[in-house]
């Protein structure tokens, strides 16, 4: 089995907080895969001390948390979910230690959620790990040094949990902002995550996942990795999109947030064309396409690459190379965000980087078991509805109206039909005109006794 690595994004510890990221790491380290092929990233872009403080607080929990998983199979693996489901009297595990876990969990997230509320982290605390010393009071979420802390070896061999396996590796990130740069959103957190784990793990394969999209599927990797495997067809693939799936909805979900028709019927129908668009969570990628690639007929991928063994030069000086390559200035004069890496420019960057993936060549596929790989948290109001279509809907029209237009971009490069499949979202704001028309034009003309259509009359 090739070995992954998992990018996990992250910006604000009060609208993203902590204790919820901890949940999702904890149910991505706990995946039913060989832990010392598995590499778990965090990206912070907003570098607070508080979000390292609950990673390391996670580094700590997963010694008991994983065993726990593995021993009685449990899902999900997300501890918060899974406690919120679960009252331990249904479980093969014993109340006492069913409690203790538990337990062990809560007093975690009172500590980290405590330390968000006073904002501030005990002195205590901070003497039990060197990664607390890079913070002081200069430092801001926009303005701070590339930070890079290896929290967990998975390559040492003293790197184990309770039952003495091993542990996945787990890396905290937060690139260098500095005011005077423009630091590219979530792609360019993508982007120096990718040359982070180059020299750290540097997988075949990259997963990426939302901070509130925990792990619903202890198999999602090993179902993903199938496809790229497949003997016949696996070559031709350059990612696998998993879909959306929310589990705070409403039973009515009056917002449509559940995104039933996209989930099941229009990426569905993309797969048939030449693949599913990249929407930017629960997708897995090669390493090797998002750094610019190209399909060949002939191509091969070496499925044993990545740094395996211990390295020579200590974790210190692993992470100093790696917090060069997440400076702010080391993309100046580079293709980084063009023809490498998640590309810039753009409100949906995962779009363009999904249809740049496809005019190179490659196909994607659509994964949507009975079981959703992922469950995370949606919009629930009306201006938080609002506020996600208008990103998306600004997104993929400004898509259509620029040099990415699908027909001009993808041109000899994509089907015809593949290129309509994309148009579909590049059009979706404008077609709101259309919906509106047929929505209070018909509405008015009933009303006033106006026949909508013509009258049969006899010849």
């Amino acid at each position: 089995l090739p070995s992954v690595d998992i990018f996990v994004c992250t910006a604000d510890p009060y609208s993203e907080p902590p204790s919820l990221v901890v949940s999702t790491i904890l149910s991505l380290m706990a995946y039913n895969y060989p832990p010392e092929k598995l590499s778990v990233y965090l990206s912070d872009d907003g570098g607070s001390i508080l979000t390292f403080y609950g990673m390391w607080e996670a580094s700590l929990f997963a010694k008991h948390w994983l065993p726990f998983c593995k021993r009685y199979n449990i899902e999900p693996r997300s501890p918060a979910a899974y406690f919120s489901q679960s009252d331990g009297h249904q479980e093969l595990c014993t109340p006492k230690e069913w409690s203790l876990i538990k337990d062990m969990f809560d007093e975690m997230t009172e500590r980290i959620d405590t330390a968000v509320m006073s904002g501030k982290i005990p002195e205590e605390i901070k003497a039990k790990h060197k990664g607390f010393h890079e913070w002081n009071q200069e430092i801001t979420s926009k303005n701070h040094q590339p930070i890079v802390q290896i929290l967990i070896d998975g390559k040492d061999q003293n790197a184990v949990d309770n039952d003495g396996n091993v542990l996945p590796t787990l890396v905290y990130m937060a690139r260098e902002k500095r005011p005077q740069h423009h630091h590219n959103f979530k792609a360019g957190a993508m982007n120096a995550l990718i040359r982070v784990s180059s020299v750290i793990s540097n997988s075949p394969i990259i997963m990426n996942v939302d901070c509130d999209m925990y792990s619903n599927n202890n198999d999602a990797v090993r179902d993903a990795l199938c496809f790229f495997l497949d003997e016949e067809m696996g070559h031709k693939i350059g990612f696998v999109q998993y879909p959306q799936n929310y589990n705070n909805l409403s039973k009515n979900d009056i917002y449509g947030n559940s995104l039933h028709v996209i989930n099941e019927v229009e990426m569905g129908g993309m797969d048939s064309l030449g693949g599913p668009l990249y929407i930017g969570t629960g997708c897995f990628h090669r390493r090797e396409i998002l750094c610019g690639r190209k399909f060949t007929k002939d191509y091969q991928e070496d499925w044993n690459a990545g740094i395996k063994d211990k390295l020579q030069e200590s974790i210190d000086e692993t992470e100093e190379k790696a917090k060069s390559l997440a400076a702010c200035t080391y993309e100046h004069g580079t293709q980084w965000g063009d023809e490498i890496g998640v590309k810039y420019g753009c409100a949906v960057e995962d779009v363009i980087t999904g249809l740049a993936i496809h005019c190179r060549g490659w196909e994607s596929v659509y994964n949507n078991p009975k079981k959703p790989a992922f469950m995370g948290v949606g919009p629930t109001t009306l201006a938080q509805t609002i506020l996600q279509h208008k990103r998306w809907s600004e997104g993929n029209l400004s898509i259509f109206l620029s040099k990415y237009n699908v027909f001009l971009f993808g041109h000899g490069k994509t089907k015809l039909r593949h290129q309509m499949g994309y148009h579909i979202y590049g059009l979706w704001a404008p077609n709101s005109l259309a919906t509106l028309y047929y929505v209070i034009i018909p509405s008015l003309a009933l009303l006033k006794g106006t026949p909508l259509f013509p009258e049969i009359t006899s010849p």
